[in-house]
């Protein structure tokens, strides 16, 4: 089996099996077809792997094979975004499909597949709340009135046009005037007021701290920490302080901290839709699903159109193990003769 993730995929819609499956292929791409057929779903399909299971052929042989079995129309290799948390990874997969499809179908399924990608990215997990869609109702139950829980409206009680407020009589004391919490200090203010503290030589008074107020606000609101404003008011003292209000406001206007721009968080371009990119059985290189008909690229749909008959059993084959054997005889007796 594969990692998690990889490995072979059926495609739905399939005819089921039957013993003439793959009777038109060669005896090496039925062979391989019929075991790759019985692979379970996430089965490596990699060609060292199906080397290691099928001893009648090598990694040469298996990939031609699968190669074969690509324009044939039984597989794709494709290439599928998988997102992990904030991370995404590409992962290596092989569709498979007993019933030969041609090449618009494999171009519709994966394009379905591509738009199946994209809405798993952009859908959010089942435990995060939808904030737009409000909470189904409770339902009252049969034994619960559901007008016995509603919240009675308040009435007030009805009162002629011209009607004045009655007065209040003796007994009862006049209403006290609502208090409104007053606002504390400012951060500001108390980072202006806190520099005495710090050095005996900036103490400030009242009227000065309430004077210097807005310039310090304005270094906090550029995004200037208090701990760094009183840093900066205080490094570097001279020895003497004649006006520590006029030192503070001297240092305030001089080292006012420069006015950042608001941080973009939009990108400026789009991000580019996650799509499914299809792998060419022979080479490996990834491409858009029509752009590469029967599963392979360009250079390799060439090669593999003018390139001759290799399965098993045809004369040509025979002919050229013949000749490597006459040839390595060759060698043998010229290295005797040495």
């Amino acid at each position: 089996m594969a990692n998690p993730g990889y490995g072979k995929r059926s495609v739905p819609g399939q005819h089921p099996r039957t013993p003439q499956d793959f009777a038109l292929l060669p005896v090496r791409e039925r062979y391989v077809a019929g075991f790759v057929d019985h692979l379970p779903d996430g089965a490596a399909m990699s060609v060292k792997q199906l080397a290691k299971q099928l001893p009648l052929y090598g990694q040469q042989a298996i990939s031609s094979a699968l190669t074969a079995l690509s324009v044939a129309g039984h597989l794709r290799r494709v290439r599928c975004p998988v997102s992990a948390g904030d991370e995404t990874r590409w992962v290596s997969r092989t569709f498979w499909s007993r019933t030969a499809r041609d090449n618009e179908w494999w171009t519709t399924y994966l394009t379905a597949q591509a738009a199946g990608a994209e809405a798993e990215a952009t859908t959010p997990p089942p435990w995060v709340p939808d904030e737009e869609s409000p909470p189904p109702p409770e339902d009252p139950g049969p034994e619960q009135d559901p007008e016995a829980t509603a919240v009675p409206q308040q009435r007030t009680p009805p009162q002629a046009p011209n009607a004045e407020p009655e007065p209040p009589t003796p007994d009862t004391p006049p209403a006290a005037p609502l208090q409104v919490p007053e606002a504390g200090p400012s951060p500001a203010y108390l980072a202006l007021a806190r520099l005495g503290r710090n050095d005996h030589r900036l103490t400030l008074s009242a009227d000065d701290c309430a004077t210097l107020e807005s310039q310090a606000a304005e270094w906090l609101a550029r995004g200037v920490s208090v701990d760094h404003l009183t840093s900066a008011l205080t490094a570097g003292l001279p020895t003497e302080i004649g006006y520590p209000a006029g030192l503070i406001r001297r240092r305030l206007t001089d080292k006012m901290p420069p006015q950042l721009p608001a941080e973009n968080t939009t990108p400026d371009t789009p991000t580019p839709a996650r799509r499914v990119l299809m792998e060419c059985t022979d080479c490996g290189r990834p491409g858009p699903p029509e752009a590469l008909p029967d599963g392979l690229c360009r250079p390799c749909r060439t090669t593999h159109s003018t390139k001759p008959d290799e399965a098993p059993g045809h004369p040509t084959e025979g002919d050229e193990a013949a000749d490597i054997k006459t040839h390595m005889t060759n060698l043998r007796d010229l290295l005797k003769t040495v």
